[in-house]
């Protein structure tokens, strides 16, 4: 090999080099935080357990911070993923929750936490992290009625549940207050109803539902799969990751906690 083969074979290792350091330093630890109206469920990358703590009408943003920074003391992270129970835009939530304390529009996650933070709607989160490509819809059955979708990688929170649905709204039928109202069997129709209309409306490539109460549906509706709540921690450590480098857009869904 002569000199200048060298030289550029020399040149080529470095950059190697660079790009395998600059991958290693793009590996982040998150930490994710699932904010919801009865507990707050944390995990953190490399940690298979999931651990918790109540939430409620008294929970406040700094109560929160403060309460899952002991809870993951003992955790490595390098930056924070939050799913929080209301709209977002721009990675800010813009209205208060309906079932927990005051504070969070404006609240400065990151100096709370001292790392950088990413905050997304809750059912937005758990949405990417049931996603497997194409022209997805997700529903989430829980207090609420969230949806999102992701078309072709890019995340679109939605409000639908606050669209007209007979004498209310669809949230008025298949959330928790339709299924409290009416019974299970009941409910369970008007699910089936709702996810039959949105399908045809939006024709999705896959529909998923989650939430909470997907769990008393005796049988889920046609061309649907079911999510896990699980998934919102995968769709929290996605935020972060190279491999699902993912676009958020618009305004979250709008789920009660």
């Amino acid at each position: 090999m002569n000199a200048r083969s060298l030289l550029a074979a020399e040149r080529g290792t470095v950059r190697q080099d660079r790009a395998d350091v600059a991958k290693r330093s793009s590996v982040k630890n998150v930490l994710v935080v699932d904010v919801g109206g009865t507990s707050v469920k944390i995990r953190a990358t490399g940690q298979n357990e999931r651990r918790s703590l109540p939430s409620g009408p008294t929970l406040t943003p700094k109560r929160m911070v403060s309460e899952v920074k002991k809870l993951a003391g003992d955790w490595m992270y390098d930056v924070v993923s939050i799913g929080y129970p209301g709209p977002v835009l721009h990675g800010r939530p813009i209205a208060e929750p309906y079932n927990l304390g005051r504070g969070w529009v404006g609240f400065d996650f990151a100096a709370a936490f001292g790392r950088p933070v990413k905050v997304v709607n809750d059912a937005a989160m758990q949405a990417l992290g049931s996603y497997k490509g194409g022209k997805m819809l997700f529903l989430g059955l829980g207090t609420g009625f969230g949806s999102t979708m992701i078309v072709d990688g890019i995340v679109e929170p939605m409000e639908l549940g606050h669209l007209p649905y007979k004498k209310g709204t669809y949230e008025d039928y298949v959330g928790r207050t339709g299924l409290e109202r009416h019974g299970k069997k009941k409910w369970r129709r008007d699910v089936a109803d709702v996810v039959a209309r949105l399908i045809a409306a939006l024709e999705p490539d896959d529909t998923v539902i989650g939430g909470g109460n997907v769990r008393k549906l005796e049988a889920l509706p046609p061309h649907c799969r079911a999510g896990d709540n699980a998934n919102a921690f995968r769709g929290g450590f996605r935020l972060w990751g190279e491999e699902n480098a993912l676009r958020r857009t618009g305004t979250g869904s709008k789920r009660r906690a």
